[in-house]
């Protein structure tokens, strides 16, 4: 059984998500985001740095999957402040023992969808369909879904829930 920690990092919330698979299909452990407290850059990336060390030790994952990072030539300090948390994040996975993986968007939209220039939305509702979700998750969360989803892909594990092992057949000449 393999464990991935999806993760989209942010300044204010990082979204995460759990998932464990095998050659069956997976299954969601734990999605969510973690907020981040106010303050000045380096406060804020310790705060960051502290909850992922604390995710890591709960869960223990296989691999940390992180979305690859890209500069908008309109914002190219944000793209520096999310290096930073990354940093955070991977110094996290590095202490814990964990590896980690980076993906670009368009590698997570084919494998999600078959289309790497798919829309959120589509990548979205693939998310909800392979998880069996009642509804869509936050944008980070399910950002962080999509990351996990791809990884695990990439290792062997079908991306359907698990399927429950059969009963037993009852034996010849044996009433049901």
């Amino acid at each position: 059984m393999l464990i991935a920690l999806g993760v989209d990092p942010g300044l204010r919330a990082t979204g995460y998500c759990i998932l464990q698979g095998d050659h069956l299909g997976c299954g969601l452990r734990d999605l969510g985001v973690l907020q981040m407290t106010q303050g000045d850059l380096s406060s804020v990336l310790a705060d960051i740095h502290r909850q992922m060390a604390r995710l890591l030790e709960d869960i223990r994952p296989d691999v940390v999957v992180l979305e690859d990072l890209f500069a908008h030539e309109r914002f190219p300090r944000t793209a520096l402040a999310l290096a930073h948390v990354r940093g955070a994040i991977a110094l996290a996975a590095a202490n814990a023992g964990v590896g980690v993986e980076t993906l670009t968007p368009a590698a997570v939209k084919r494998a999600l969808t078959g289309n790497g220039r798919a829309s959120k939305g589509q990548v979205q509702a693939m998310v909800v369909r392979i998880l069996g979700l009642s509804r869509r998750p936050v944008s980070h969360s399910a950002d962080a879904a999509a990351l996990a989803l791809t990884a695990l892909s990439r290792r062997g594990v079908a991306l359907t829930p698990p399927r429950p092992p059969h009963p037993p057949r009852p034996a010849a000449g044996a009433r049901a």
